[in-house]
């Protein structure tokens, strides 16, 4: 049998290395025992929840964490979400203060095994999922969250250390051709599935004009996006107050950060939820960017990129078919995404 790769991380010994490191537990203090509370698969990781206890009384000390680890089927899989989760916060997340995530008091992976986890706040206690998937928000709520994704943006908006210690400049050589090996590997199992106007809509996204691809390219009014930010990928508090959370960081990259709202709205909501709510978020989303700094990029600009987000979100279901994401997941996404490229024209941006 495997070793277990959540085993090292919960032993005793090594949290009292790791919350001595982060300063929240007194060098003469230990964790003397650890309880597995709960422990569930994701559909792309296992998140355990530990309750510690201490040899004293530990005055600041973490009663409860949370152990994220890599999912037993993907452990050396090829899959490298947990890992890339693990680079966002050991580069990333510090850069944004006040921290608009969990605290992370340990991030490792080891690139020869595949193994990989985290070590994070556990927030249940004070925080909480606006609902049960797939339901949608309230408004109220669905514009708290747009706020703290602008306000996540804004603290990255045109970072110095881009394409250095932060995130790559987009390769759109590389990408083009990695979608293209995708689509034909999504074609050759779901084909059938797939009407000719869809096809015709990936080839002509394959043959994309160099507008299309014109904002990655001038390194300019670009930010960290979450890229898989749904609405359940954020902690609200319990209390009402503005400490949003944003987890679930193994998809971040660098990019145009109208994807984000694309991939919340365009990909989960359906055409009447969009046409109640998307233009009051985008001007809610704009006005926290300006509320946190963003200079020269007016609203036009935003709503010009949220439209091309939406058309290359078109792509994002063929991905996560060919990446095992369960069909109620990339089908329902797949008919809802196209149904927003419909609604906002998104077929004329491809024009010549």
């Amino acid at each position: 049998m495997a070793p277990d790769p959540a085993a090292g991380a919960a032993e005793p010994a090594h949290l009292t290395a790791v919350l001595r490191g982060a300063g929240v537990l007194g060098a003469g203090d230990s964790v003397r025992e650890v309880a597995v509370e709960s422990d569930r698969l994701t559909t792309l990781s296992r998140i355990l929840r530990l309750r510690l206890a201490y040899d004293a009384p530990a005055v600041g000390a973490p009663a409860t964490m949370i152990l994220k680890t890599a999912h037993p089927d993907r452990i050396g899989g090829g899959w490298n979400a947990g890992p890339h989760e693990v680079a966002f916060y050991e580069r990333v997340a510090g850069a944004v203060t006040p921290p608009t995530t969990p605290r992370c008091f340990e991030a490792q992976s080891d690139e020869a095994s595949g193994a990989w986890h985290l070590l994070l706040e556990d927030l249940s206690g004070t925080h909480v999922i606006a609902t049960a998937w797939p339901l949608p928000p309230t408004t109220e709520d669905c514009a708290r969250i747009v706020a703290a994704r602008a306000r996540f943006h804004a603290a990255l908006w045109d970072h110095p250390e881009f394409g250095r210690g932060i995130g790559a400049w987009f390769d759109q050589e590389g990408y083009v051709q990695r979608f293209a090996d995708v689509l034909a590997r999504f074609l050759d199992r779901f084909g059938p599935l797939v009407p000719a106007e869809r096809r015709e809509l990936y080839e002509r996204l394959l043959a994309a004009p160099p507008r299309m691809f014109e904002r990655q390219r001038s390194r300019r009014h670009l930010t960290i996006l979450h890229g898989d930010a749904h609405v359940w990928n954020c902690f609200l508090p319990r209390d009402g107050g503005e400490d949003l959370r944003l987890f679930d960081w193994d998809s971040w990259r660098m990019g145009v950060g109208a994807s984000d709202l694309a991939y919340m709205m365009a990909i989960h909501w359906y055409p009447d939820r969009r046409a109640l709510l998307e233009a009051a978020l985008l001007d809610r989303y704009h006005e926290a960017l300006l509320a946190h700094g963003v200079r020269g990029y007016d609203r036009a600009m935003l709503a010009e990129d949220y439209r091309r987000c939406v058309l290359w979100q078109a792509t994002t279901p063929v991905w996560q078919a060919v990446n095992g994401i369960p069909p109620v997941i990339w089908w329902n996404n797949l008919e809802r995404v196209m149904l927003a490229v419909e609604d906002l024209g998104c077929r004329d941006l491809l024009t010549a």
